[in-house]
Parts: C-alpha cells; sequence; structure tokens
C-alpha cells in the first residue's frame, strides 16, 4: 500500500546542483527512483516521492545526499554506484582496503566486496563465486595490478576456458591465441581500465603480463605470479585440479565464477562446483560467495538476478 507523497525542498535553491542533481532529461532521478521503486517529481526546487513510506524516506535521503554532491556534474555511473554504496552504508567497513591502481577511488562498495578483497590480500587461494555485475573479476583484476605495482609478485596471468567456442574454433583464423581472444576481452578491459593502455601494452612486451586459454596452463610452474581464472564454472573437474596444481612459491590465485551459468555439455560436472565442495576445508583457501545485494551495475540488473532466482526456486507446473 502506498502513502502520501513526501516533500523534499532544497532551500535556497542552487539552479545549478537542481540540474546537476535531475541529470539530462531527469535520468538521475529516474536512477533513484528505479533504486527505491518510488516515484519522483520535480516541481522548481521542490520534489514530491511517492511510494511505499519506508522506501520513500530512503529515496528523500538519497535525493539529499546527491543533492550535496552536485555541485560538480554527476554522472549516471557516479549515481549508480552512489546509490549502491548508500544501501550498504550500515554494514560497510570503513578500514576498506586500498587498492594502488590508477583509478584511486577504487574500493569495495559493499561488504562482501571488502571481505572479498580482504581475502585475496591474505590468501593464497580466493575464490568468488555469484552472478554477474557484483565485481568479483574486475576486483580480482585491481588486487593483481595492486599486488605487481607493489612488486609483491612479478608477473599477472589472467587465463579462462575456451569452452563457448567448441568446435568451431577450427573455422576461425589465426592460432588457438587469437582464435579465444575474443572470448579473454572483459580481462583485457579491465587491465587497459585500471592500468591505462600504454602501460599495459609495455607490460605485453615484456611478458609481465599474460593473457592465455585454460589449455596453455598444462605442464606449467607458476612462481612469483598472481594468477586469476575466469568463468571457472566452465571448467572440469579435471581442468580444475590442474590449474590449482600450477600454483608455485610467491604465487597467489583468484578464482571466479557464476554456477548458474555454466556452458558445459549436459551431464558434465563442473570443475567450480566440485572445487567448493572438496577445497572448504582446506586451510589457505578463502570463499566469497555474493549475492544480488552485491551487484554493481545498473540497479535493474539486481532485480533481474532476483527474478531469475526466484523464477529457478518456483516448481514448474505439472500437466
Amino acid at each position: 500500500m502506498k502513502n502520501k507523497a513526501l516533500e523534499v525542498a532544497f532551500e535556497p535553491a542552487d539552479n545549478t546542483r537542481l540540474a546537476n542533481l535531475c541529470g539530462v532529461l531527469d535520468e538521475n532521478l529516474r536512477q533513484i527512483a528505479t533504486a527505491y521503486d518510488v516515484e519522483i517529481a520535480r516541481r522548481g526546487e521542490r520534489f514530491s516521492v511517492r511510494g511505499h513510506l519506508v522506501q520513500a524516506r530512503l529515496a528523500a535521503q538519497a535525493l539529499q545526499h546527491f543533492y550535496d554532491l552536485a555541485g560538480e556534474h554527476l554522472s549516471i555511473d557516479t549515481v549508480q554506484l552512489g546509490l549502491i554504496e548508500l544501501a550498504n552504508r550500515s554494514q560497510a567497513s570503513h578500514s576498506a582496503p586500498a587498492l594502488l591502481t590508477r583509478k584511486t577511488e577504487l574500493h569495495g562498495r559493499t561488504p562482501r566486496q571488502v571481505d572479498y578483497i580482504r581475502q585475496i590480500q591474505e590468501h593464497d587461494i580466493t575464490f568468488g563465486v555469484g552472478p554477474a555485475g557484483t565485481g568479483k573479476t574486475y576486483l580480482a583484476v585491481a588486487s593483481a595490478v595492486d599486488a605487481f605495482e607493489r612488486e609483491q609478485v612479478e608477473r599477472i596471468i589472467l587465463t579462462r576456458p575456451a569452452v563457448e567456442a567448441g568446435e568451431r574454433l577450427g573455422f576461425l583464423p589465426g592460432d588457438l591465441a587469437q582464435k579465444v581472444d575474443p572470448y579473454l576481452r572483459p580481462l583485457y578491459d579491465a587491465l587497459y581500465d585500471l592500468m591505462g593502455f600504454d602501460r599495459v601494452a609495455k607490460l605485453f612486451e615484456r611478458g609481465c603480463i599474460e593473457i592465455a586459454p585454460l589449455a596453455f596452463m598444462r605442464g606449467r610452474t607458476l612462481s612469483r605470479a598472481f594468477i586469476i581464472l575466469d568463468e571457472a564454472q566452465n571448467t572440469s573437474p579435471e581442468q580444475m585440479k590442474m590449474f590449482l596444481t600450477r600454483i608455485g612459491i610467491g604465487s597467489r590465485a583468484v578464482i571466479t565464477g557464476d554456477l548458474t551459468q555454466v556452458d558445459l555439455p549436459r551431464g558434465q560436472r563442473s570443475g567450480l562446483g566440485e572445487a567448493l565442495q572438496v577445497l572448504a576445508d582446506v586451510r589457505g583457501v578463502a570463499f566469497t560467495r555474493f549475492l544480488k545485494e552485491d551487484v554493481v551495475r545498473h540497479p535493474l540488473v539486481a532485480r533481474i538476478v532476483a527474478a531469475y532466482e526466484s523464477h529457478s526456486a518456483t516448481p514448474a507446473p505439472t500437466t
């Protein structure tokens, strides 16, 4: 049941702040309304927030928060990330680990993200498992960059299985590395974002950064390296064991994946799912299980994840 609209007024009115708060064509207001499932109407410096009372009050607080920040332009990304931080403000730790990358503002946005970064820094092997958009891969790459910049490791190695391509790889031009390159693109993008294109290119030339399909890991021992296995839900149990036994002295590994998006042939068990059971009690191995509340993309992404979770939990109708 909806309650009477809450009125929010900013006085004295600052037209620049009001314009920045609303965004182009009121896009920022729509982001806030979507996040709290309310309706927001504006007339001058006065805003009307209509919805369930608790949500309307939270939305009103968010309006005040962003108005205070609106002395400068507010991008959609800034608003979306700010909404996530507001939702987790009562739980998030103020002593979140700092990561040394070119993005000085980078930090965990939710309590589980903060714990994830801490676990990566304190354990030799860390698993990050959960839905898309929770930052598990990006924060792993950021942690790798941090360890490299602090000279804790000598190399960054990023890998993932090339399951999606299957037999179709043979029809693509180039060698195997070139054929699987499109599947590794998210890892490239994270590196460019965190270190800059020119620096990443130079480190590739020097062999300090390596991106390769999982098949290239067999037979190697990786020492003084930060290794990330992405999309690990698409490994077989044999591949997962092979990867975990590649880790050498002075190395750290992060394994990320989403068990709801397995692309393996029907009936084949995921190496990630098995590893979570086999290694559950192994000392030195850490686990972070992200939930829909940790999604740091568009507010609708968290609702989409929740809708699919609800649908999966509902028994199929019988005929």
